[in-house]
């Protein structure tokens, strides 16, 4: 009897303990519920559209345009026609059978990627008879578009992310783009929004239901930000026009702010080669085109000797050192001499003042200057020192901080650089005296020239260079509007831009003076040890309260003021007066090509038997 009584105490016991887990778990607990729940729904991804970017004017640079991924769910397929899927989409049975059986590796009942990025064209040609193939249907997804074909190198492009990529950045999955150049990757963080999600009831076998819980849990996607280039698109165009035909860069900066205005880069492309399905190839194209580079973004990437630009920033250091005053003259006997050095000169020769050096480029002069100013005090090694913290201090030889997404800094020398370049310690100002004229061990890239000069157009100081004027519901880099000075007094810049305004109305460039705008400017040449040399020019205008500075390189373009020179004044004019009044010019500009020059160049770098292609 005790024992059928404890019997019956311990089934009670163990019933009320099933009852209370019960109750724990389907009352108190929903962990349960919701794997059931999590069991029964499946997500789409809702692509966020990247934000749109405009120009200064509001003109549209980048903006997006539909396209479709072309989905597969291996477990609704049956019976299908390889053939009539081939001839509707346009890829090889075999490409089918294979993109197949991938799908079902990776799962039978999951939806999987089978063809991506089809552009609207071609899924508006298919959708209606994908109805006629059970598995198969479209997401949609946004790509970029770009309304103008101008600025491919500013525009960037975009590209899915990779898997190392991914495992760095968990805010990413397989199948989304980033951008990787230009604008779109500098601003990725502001122009790439937010994904959205959307909630499916599915059966057992992964089939779509229903919306789950009427869709109360969906993620809407969060668009990109918005934001406005300081690229000027019709100016950048017409730049590119002047371009036709020739290697190089130009680089418009407004001096008071430091908005980059222009920045092009030739040869160039058409951003809307690197869109969607035809990317891949387009940009492999691209990429191994030795010859043209249309990839390398000459503006901010190519490094070249100043060339005579550079005799501006000696002349400044050579008044802050006090080597030189504004009424220094010297006299020019074809070129510097000093001892067995020549260091030649076209100018026209005689006794020179600063202004007259400058509009006639008298090579003695700015060399006498340079070497001054390396042995003043006769410590050559604190006069390079002093030197070199002089042109640095105008952005040269060091990277400027800009939101650009590459660039070089190029090189400025100092005491201890020529300690190790030469082998020892007892040089002299003349040992480097090439660097008086801006050759030399110097290097620069023309977004440095152009910064260079709105520093002199400025009397002294300058702006970062950026591209990007405004974000909408975000701020630039604060940075961007702080002014930074360079180590020459503002007294000693008037001298400069005299001389700068002589060489448009009597010197080197006088060929491309605007009778009613008042352009200072600097011609140049660069050496060249593989062709023609390099065609260099630097300017701003107006004279006073400047709005536009500029540097033009054309490469193996001779002189100064056969190439640089005219593209630079049509440039100034096209912006400040949105007119043309030297049509002759302009269409020399735009009919000159100098592919001969580069086929030469090419011959004498690769041989006689390589092959040249223009392509451009």
């Amino acid at each position: 009897m005790l024992r059928k009584g404890l019997f019956f105490v311990v089934l009670i016991l163990i019933t009320l303990l099933l009852c209370v887990r019960l109750f724990y778990v389907q009352i108190l607990n929903d962990d349960y519920a919701a794997r059931a729940e999590r069991n029964a729904t499946a997500s789409e991804k809702l692509y966020a559209p990247r934000g749109y970017v405009y120009d200064r004017h509001g003109e549209l640079m980048i903006g997006n345009s539909p396209a479709y991924d072309l989905m597969v769910s291996p477990y609704l397929i049956s019976d299908l026609d390889t053939i009539g899927l081939s001839e509707l989409i346009e890829i090889s049975p075999k490409k089918i059978r294979e993109s197949l059986e991938k799908a079902k590796k990776y799962s039978y009942f999951r939806s999987s990627m089978f063809m991506k990025m089809l552009p609207k064209e071609h899924y508006t040609k298919i959708n209606t008879e994908l109805r006629k193939f059970p598995g198969f249907f479209a997401q949609k997804r946004i790509l970029r578009n770009y309304p103008s074909t101008a600025g491919a190198n500013v525009v960037g492009f975009i590209g899915e992310v990779n898997t190392e990529y991914i495992n760095a950045h968990t805010e990413y999955s397989q199948g989304d783009l980033i951008g990787k150049s230009g604008i779109d990757k500098s601003y990725e963080s502001d122009l790439k929004g937010k994904h959205g999600k959307r909630y499916y009831v599915v059966d057992h076998r992964n089939r779509k239901i229903g919306n789950w819980k009427d869709g109360a849990h969906d993620e809407l996607p969060i668009p990109g930000k918005d934001m406005t280039s300081s690229i000027d698109l019709e100016l950048q165009l017409y730049g590119e026009l002047l371009m036709t035909g020739k290697r190089g860069s130009i680089v418009a900066i407004e001096p008071e702010t430091g908005e980059i205005l222009a920045l092009i880069s030739a040869p160039n492309y058409n951003p809307n080669e690197l869109v969607g399905r035809v990317r891949s190839r387009n940009y492999t194209a691209l990429y191994y085109d030795s010859i043209n580079k249309p990839l390398f973004d000459r503006g901010i990437l190519a490094e070249y000797p100043p060339g005579s630009p550079f005799k501006l920033i000696n002349a400044l250091i050579g008044l802050q050192e006090g080597v030189i005053s504004s009424a220094t003259t010297l006299t020019c006997r074809h070129g510097f001499h000093f001892g067995s050095l020549t260091v030649a000169c076209h100018c026209k020769g005689g006794p020179l003042n600063l202004k007259q050096a400058i509009s006639e480029s008298c090579n003695n002069y700015f060399c006498t200057i340079y070497q001054r100013i390396i042995d003043n005090h006769g410590d050559s090694h604190a006069g390079m020192n002093t030197w070199s913290d002089h042109v640095k201090s105008f952005g040269l030889g060091k990277y400027l901080g800009n939101d650009l997404p590459t660039g070089r800094k190029g090189l400025v020398p100092d005491a201890d650089y020529y300690d190790r370049f030469l082998g020892y310690s007892s040089w002299r100002g003349a040992t480097t005296v090439s660097n008086g004229i801006g050759q030399g061990e110097l290097v620069s890239t023309p977004i440095q020239l152009a910064n260079m000069t709105a520093a002199i157009a400025n009397r002294g100081y300058y702006f970062t260079p950026h591209i990007v004027k405004s974000i909408v519901g975000s701020q630039i880099d604060s940075s961007f509007s702080i002014a930074k000075h360079t180590t020459i007094d503002p007294q000693h810049f008037n001298i400069v831009v005299d001389g700068m305004y002589d060489v448009f109305e009597t010197g080197t460039a006088r060929g491309s003076r605007l009778p009613d705008i008042s352009q200072c400017g600097k011609t140049g040449t660069a050496q060249n040890p593989h062709g023609q040399d390099h065609s260099i020019f630097v300017s701003f205008a107006p004279k006073d309260h400047p709005k536009i500075a500029i540097a033009v390189i054309i490469e193996n373009g001779y002189w100064g003021s056969r190439w640089a020179a005219p593209i630079a004044s049509l440039m100034t004019e096209k912006y400040l007066t949105d007119t043309i009044t030297r049509p002759a010019i302009e269409q020399r500009m735009i009919d000159g090509a100098l592919h001969e020059e580069y086929r030469l160049q090419h011959l004498s770098i690769y041989g006689e038997d390589s092959t040249y292609q223009a392509n451009f």
